[in-house]
C-alpha cells in the first residue's frame, strides 16, 4: 500500500509539475507586450511588471528554461515513474496487466492535464499569470544560465531580443477589432482610421484653390468690398498687392466687418492685414495640423514651388478629415458616370 501511495504522489508531482511549466509558457507567450510595458512604466510598481519586461525582452532565454524543466517533467519523470511503476506492480504481482495500463492512463493525464488545459488556462489568464510568475521564471533562468549560454551558443535564435513595434495596418486592425468587441466606441475607431488617412494627404489636397479662395485688394477701400464680404462667409481673406502673386498678408472678416460698421468704409484692408504664413503645397496634412496647433492663425496661404500663391486652407479643413466630413473630390467624368 505505502509504495502505491509514493507511485501516486510521483504522478501528482509530474503533472503538477508539467501543468506549471505549461500554463506559465502559455501565459508568457499570449500575454499583450504593450500591456506589459505599459504595467512597467507606471510611477506606482506593479508587482512583476519590471520582472515579466525583462523575459519579454529576452522571450528566447525564458522559453528555453521553460521548455528544459517542462520536458524533465515529461520525459525524465515519466521515464523514471516507469520504471518505479514497474517495481510495483511486480511486486505486487500484476506488472503484465497493471504496467501497460499505468503506461496509457499516465500518457492520457499528461497530455490533458499537464499540457492542454494548464495551456488553455494560461491564455486565458495570461496577465495575472504572467506577472505570478516572473520572479519565479527570473530566478530559474539565472541558475540555468550556463546552460542557457551554451544552447545560446548551439542555437543563436534563442539570443534575439523582442523589439515592441507595431505599424499603422496593425493599429487599424486593432481598432477595428475593439469597435467590433465593443471595447471602444466606433466613432473612436473611425477616428483612429482618419488620423493615419492625414498622412497620404497634402495641403494641395485640402485647400481652397487660388480661383476660389476669398481674396481683397489690399489698396482698394472696405466700402468697394462691402457687397463681396457680406456673401461670402469665409472667415479668413487674403490680402492682395499690385503684383499678380504678392500676397500682403490675411485679414479676418470679422475685423473687416467691424471696421465697415465703424465707419471707416475707406480705409483699405491693407490696415487691418495680419502677419501671413506660408506652407508648400505638398505638406503632409499631419504636419500641417501640428504646425496650427503650433500658432494662433488658423489659415495659411499656400505656395508652389516657385513660391506663387495657389490657394488657402484653414485647420477646418485638416479637421474635416478627422471628422469624417471630407471627400476626396472625383474626376468630372466620374462624378459624371
Amino acid at each position: 500500500m505505502n509504495e502505491l501511495l509514493g507511485l501516486a504522489a510521483l504522478v501528482v508531482v509530474i503533472l503538477i509539475g508539467s501543468a506549471l511549466c505549461s500554463g506559465v509558457e502559455a501565459a508568457l507567450l499570449t500575454v499583450n507586450p504593450l500591456r506589459v510595458h505599459e504595467l512597467a512604466s507606471r510611477p506606482r510598481r506593479v508587482r512583476g511588471a519590471r520582472a515579466l519586461l525583462a523575459l519579454k525582452n529576452r522571450m528566447g532565454r525564458a522559453l528555453a528554461v521553460l521548455v528544459i524543466l517542462n520536458n524533465g517533467f515529461n520525459i525524465f519523470g515519466s521515464l523514471m515513474l516507469g520504471s518505479y511503476a514497474g517495481w510495483v506492480f511486480s511486486k505486487l504481482g500484476v506488472d503484465r496487466v497493471a504496467i501497460p495500463l499505468f503506461s496509457v492512463g499516465l500518457t492520457v493525464l499528461v497530455i490533458m492535464l499537464g499540457e492542454i488545459l494548464p495551456k488553455a488556462v494560461g491564455s486565458r489568464l495570461a496577465l495575472p499569470l504572467s506577472l505570478a510568475s516572473a520572479a519565479a521564471v527570473s530566478l530559474l533562468l539565472r541558475l540555468m544560465l550556463p546552460l542557457v549560454i551554451l544552447l545560446e551558443r548551439i542555437m543563436p535564435a534563442i539570443t534575439a531580443e523582442s523589439e515592441l513595434t507595431t505599424d499603422e495596418e496593425e493599429i487599424r486592425l486593432l481598432a477595428r477589432l475593439g469597435s467590433q468587441k465593443g471595447q471602444i466606441e466606433a466613432d473612436e475607431a473611425a477616428m483612429i482610421a482618419k488620423v493615419f488617412q492625414l498622412n497620404d494627404l497634402t495641403a494641395r489636397d485640402l485647400m481652397v484653390p487660388r480661383v476660389a479662395a476669398p481674396t481683397v485688394s489690399g489698396h482698394a477701400p472696405l466700402e468697394s468690398v462691402r457687397d463681396l464680404l457680406l456673401t461670402n462667409s469665409a472667415g479668413w481673406w487674403v490680402v492682395l498687392g499690385e503684383e499678380v502673386d504678392e500676397v500682403l498678408g490675411v485679414a479676418s472678416r470679422e475685423s473687416l466687418l467691424v471696421a465697415l460698421v465703424e465707419g471707416r468704409g475707406l480705409d483699405s484692408a491693407l490696415s487691418l492685414t495680419e502677419p501671413v504664413e506660408f506652407v508648400p503645397e505638398m505638406i503632409r496634412a499631419d504636419r500641417l495640423l501640428t504646425a496650427f496647433r503650433r500658432s494662433s492663425h488658423s489659415v495659411r496661404v499656400v505656395v508652389d514651388e516657385f513660391g506663387g500663391f495657389v490657394g488657402v486652407i484653414g485647420a477646418d479643413a485638416v479637421l474635416a478629415v478627422l471628422a469624417g466630413w471630407w471627400r476626396r473630390p472625383q474626376p468630372v467624368g466620374e462624378a459624371q458616370g
